[in-house]
């Protein structure tokens, strides 16, 4: 007994502590950096481009330097007299995607980028690096932060209409998501708000969501466009959306994104998230989900759900795609290097993953083909919602990868 009491003591005054941590650094407001990245294959470059200052802050407030997930880039933020690091968050970018394409090779080309911090109440310097997919530092840019700069763009006082869905259990201690409507017209919100109840119906349908939906706060937020739909380009269709989404990206024909982020985070501003998911008016098949940037899925296809699930797997939780091409093998992860993502693996360094499944379960294992894959990259089960649409569930090692990340900003 007094075991436990020493570790219940032990376990709240580390509690404490974090919450006086960032009582100490922060305020409760949100710093949203701009930047640029620019480059290709061979060159990379990072450059700040507007820093935003907006009412409340909605991502974590404890465990504030540590990462549940690595990403392909990450944000330190450190206390500019100390050097101590007093906030740290992962990303995956698109940038960092169309760098593995052969038009890297000899273009350049550049993409939007922003990140959300806590606003410092001193200066800080903010470093942003970027890795390639042998984890290695490729680009790098560190800048100071006063919060006192009058060039800090206020932003969110009059926020984008917006329709609470679900409510947490607590509030001040939840996962923030918010749904965007991107080719909406006005007199299509009602449409939206409907398309976003199936969505986080969708996604609350699956474990560990289910059990843990009371960690989740929900918002619909009506972004209005002045044109019904978004852009094709395949098919020379262009739409004036408010996002300015469209298919064929990096001439994928059912890739659908946005590369307005400025504007993605403008309609947000002084709304309540930190995960975004935006739902795109077509009944075209299409999507794309990147860590700590966004979930896009398309709404009127009939395999909405699957897909906006599966796209929250990689936005929410970088979890890997599962799947494999058999008409093209695609070099993303190197055979010699342990991928970050928690559902596959290349056996290089398998700890901390699904070992613990093994043994315990007769279908946990290793089945090659995962990570666009034939050969050399593993998964832990036949099927799952990260391999095929038609899965109803996700395997029991993303399961379990997305209730440590839930835990992680929630406990």
């Amino acid at each position: 007994m007094k075991h436990i009491m020493t570790t219940l003591l032990a376990l709240a005054l580390c509690a404490t502590a974090t919450a006086q941590d960032f009582d100490k650094y922060f305020t409760d407001s949100t710093l949203r950096l701009d930047y640029i990245f620019e480059g290709n294959a061979r060159q990379q470059h990072i450059a700040l481009d507007q820093l935003n200052v907006s009412p409340r802050w909605y991502g974590k407030r404890q465990r504030l330097t540590e990462l549940p997930v690595q990403g392909n880039g990450q944000l330190t933020v450190r206390d500019h007299k100390t050097r101590t690091a007093i906030y740290r968050n992962s990303f995956s970018t698109l940038f960092q995607e169309w760098l593995s394409y052969p038009e890297a090779e000899g273009a350049a080309r550049s993409f939007e980028n922003v990140f959300l911090m806590p606003m410092p109440k001193d200066t800080v310097e903010v470093t942003i690096d970027l890795r390639n997919n042998r984890q290695e530092v490729i680009a790098s840019y560190t800048h100071t932060v006063v919060p006192s700069d009058i060039l800090i763009r206020r932003i969110g006082k009059k926020p984008t209409p917006y329709t609470t869905l679900w409510q947490a259990r607590d509030t001040t201690r939840c996962i923030h998501i918010a749904f965007v409507a991107e080719g909406y017209t006005e007199g299509e919100m009602e449409t939206f708000v409907a398309d976003a109840r199936t969505a986080m119906d969708a996604i609350f349908a699956h474990e560990p969501f289910k059990s843990m939906r009371d960690r989740f706060n929900v918002v619909a937020v009506k972004a209005v466009s002045a044109e019904s739909g978004t852009s094709s380009p395949a098919t020379g269709e262009w739409k004036n959306t408010v996002l300015g989404s469209h298919f064929d990206t990096f001439y994928s024909s059912r890739y659908l994104t946005t590369l307005r982020l400025k504007t993605l985070h403008d309609v947000l501003a002084g709304t309540p998230y930190e995960h975004i998911i935006v739902l795109v008016n077509t009944d075209q098949y299409g999507g794309g989900g990147i860590l700590n940037s966004y979930n896009l899925a398309m709404t009127h296809h009939p395999k909405f759900r699957p897909v906006v699930v599966h796209e929250f797997g990689h936005s929410f939780a970088g979890l890997a795609d599962e799947y494999a091409y058999d008409f093209e093998d695609i070099p993303m992860y190197p055979h010699d290097v342990e991928p970050w993502e928690p559902n596959i693996t290349t056996k290089v360094d398998f700890h901390n993953k699904w070992e613990n499944l093994i043994g315990t379960d007769s279908q946990a294992g290793f089945y090659e083909g995962a990570g666009y894959s034939l050969k050399g990259v593993y998964r832990a089960y036949p099927d799952c919602r990260m391999r095929t649409n038609e899965n109803p569930e996700f395997c029991k090692a993303c399961r379990q990868a997305l209730v440590r990340l839930i835990n992680f900003y929630t406990e």
